[in-house]
């Protein structure tokens, strides 16, 4: 469908479109509201505000619509005018992130703000002229408020508390999920690949082995993460987006001491595994002391007698 240019507009299609704006405004605004609610609060309540005072601006709009040109108002949409931004669809998106959120309502506001300088321009009405001026303005303001709405948080406390929120976020989402794979890929490979290791004594067919193993397990927690739960009543995000990390960070673990197996001497490719494994288990009880609260030696003893057991295990196997 053709575009119309925002020069051909009338005085009564801008107000059209201007109602328009202020109502998608007010809708994308409640969305964040609703989207934020459960782990920023005090954000959430003050994107509800800015849906209501959207709200408010259309009503003006309306009223002064009814005054000049009557009751029914055109259909005039912003996909239908050449120049305004696509949207993306926000409210798809769960959980909202909230600096995405911010730098949306930024665009959002400077989008609209323009709209009415540049249809002052265009509109002969004095008061018409004035509450476009007026809503330029009051979007100006918006844009300021969002630029320092983290600077308000910080000193009311408010940003304190949403950091905790989205902490707790970042480890049900990320963390755990990552670490369960990690460790599942790093220590459950451990025997494969080691006791193909020993059984032959050759670096090619153990970097096979370990590679089979490392992806296969990857493929098989990415479905078993993802299937555990949907999400909804634990907060632990997309299944798909989950069972990807933890599949990922599983066949990561696994294939971080196969690649020493590339090393055509074999005792020089059994030294760098043994190496890297080291540097695995090390990783994975730092990750469990920062963002689990173990203790650091608890971590280490459990993760380390762990991943020892299940190394000797291969190497025996291999070895008989």
């Amino acid at each position: 469908m053709a575009k119309k240019n925002f020069k051909d507009l009338t005085e009564r299609e801008i107000l059209a479109l201007a109602i328009q704006l202020e109502e998608e405004d007010s809708r994308v605004y409640g969305d964040f509201a609703e989207g934020l609610r459960e782990n920023y609060p005090s954000t959430a309540k003050a994107f509800e505000e800015m849906a209501a005072e959207e709200s408010r601006h259309r009503q003006m709009l309306i009223d002064m619509h009814r005054q000049r040109f009557g009751e029914h108002i055109p259909l005039l949409r912003r996909q239908d005018v050449k120049g305004f931004l696509e949207r993306r669809p926000m409210w798809l998106i769960r959980p909202l992130g909230i600096h995405t959120v911010r730098k949306q309502v930024e665009i959002m506001e400077l989008e609209t703000r323009r709209f009415y300088e540049h249809a002052l321009e265009k509109v002969s009405d004095a008061s018409t002229r004035k509450l476009l001026g007026d809503l330029a303005e009051i979007e100006r303001q918006h844009s300021e408020f969002a630029e320092t709405l983290e600077e308000k948080q910080v000193t009311s406390g408010a940003r304190a508390e949403e950091e905790k929120s989205r902490r707790r976020l970042f480890v049900l989402q990320i963390i755990q999920p990552g670490l369960a794979g990690l460790m599942d890929g790093s220590v459950s490979t451990l025997a494969p690949i080691f006791a193909a290791a020993f059984a032959t004594h050759k670096s090619w067919d153990a970097f096979l082995v370990g590679l089979a193993a490392s992806i296969g397990a990857g493929i098989s927690m990415a479905f078993a993460e993802a299937l555990s739960d949907d999400g909804s009543l634990t907060g632990r995000g997309q299944p798909v987006f989950r069972g990807s990390v933890t599949g990922l960070m599983t066949a990561i673990g696994g294939v971080g001491h196969t690649l020493p197996f590339l090393i055509a001497d074999f005792r020089a490719a059994f030294t760098v595994a043994v190496f890297v494994v080291a540097v695995e288990l090390a990783v994975i009880s730092y990750v469990r002391h920062k963002y689990m609260d173990t203790p650091l030696l608890s971590s280490a003893f459990q993760v380390i007698v762990g991943g020892s057991l299940v190394f000797a295990i291969g190497i025996l196997i291999g070895s008989s």
